[in-house]
């Protein structure tokens, strides 16, 4: 009995290894120099974990135009992520509340403030958005604030909180990239900021 219950121990202590070590190796593999890598995930799960990441991180809070619902502005799927609309005007601002105060415009696409006036860029696949940048181009962009991913480029302005996804892993970012580049192309030439002094030009 003493033998048969040791027999027993071993082979489940074996079951219990072999399992272990294959969950491990579902999720990363050794390189010739044998240090773990994850491993390669499908295109479908990368752009897949990408609309996650954008949904969750607010980014059509932004880069979405609105549109009129019942209970107010709400997201204009039908443009997603296309950022300000062009042809939308900038309604007059009073230089008094910008004394003590930011603003944002009735869709949340373009924001005034001691900066100037910034808008929305457009982040879906077609050319006047991101299609034609590359993945390095939007990790500089995010990694170090700068427009286009160019890096002589103007800085980026608020309200965009890259320095919040700067911190994000390359995973994640390579993830949002993979999504953006697959989103509906819109075209929609966004304008570009505007300065301080363009403000008194407004009322």
């Amino acid at each position: 009995m003493k033998k048969t219950g040791l027999i027993i121990g071993a082979c489940a202590l074996i079951i219990t290894i072999a399992t272990i070590a294959c969950n491990s190796n579902e999720s990363h593999s050794k390189n010739n120099e044998g240090v773990n890598e994850p491993v390669a995930i499908s295109q479908d799960s990368l752009i897949s974990r990408g609309d996650y990441l954008v949904t969750i991180m607010g980014c059509d809070d932004c880069h979405t135009p609105k549109k009129m619902g019942p209970m107010g502005p709400e997201l204009d799927m039908s443009k997603r992520l296309s950022g300000h609309p062009e042809k939308m005007p900038i309604g007059s601002i009073n230089q008094d509340a910008l004394k003590s105060w930011v603003l944002f415009n009735h869709t949340t696409t373009a924001m005034v403030g001691p900066w100037g006036i910034s808008f929305a860029a457009n982040l879906t696949s077609d050319e006047s958005g991101i299609g034609n940048w590359t993945e390095q181009q939007f990790f500089t962009s995010l990694r170090k604030g700068k427009a286009k991913g160019l890096e002589n480029g103007r800085a980026l302005l608020p309200p965009m909180p890259w320095p919040n996804y700067a911190k994000a892993s390359d995973e994640d970012l390579r993830a949002v990239f993979a999504f953006l580049k697959n989103t509906q192309p819109v075209y929609n030439v966004v304008p570009a900021p505007r300065p301080p002094d363009a403000l008194s030009k407004l009322n």
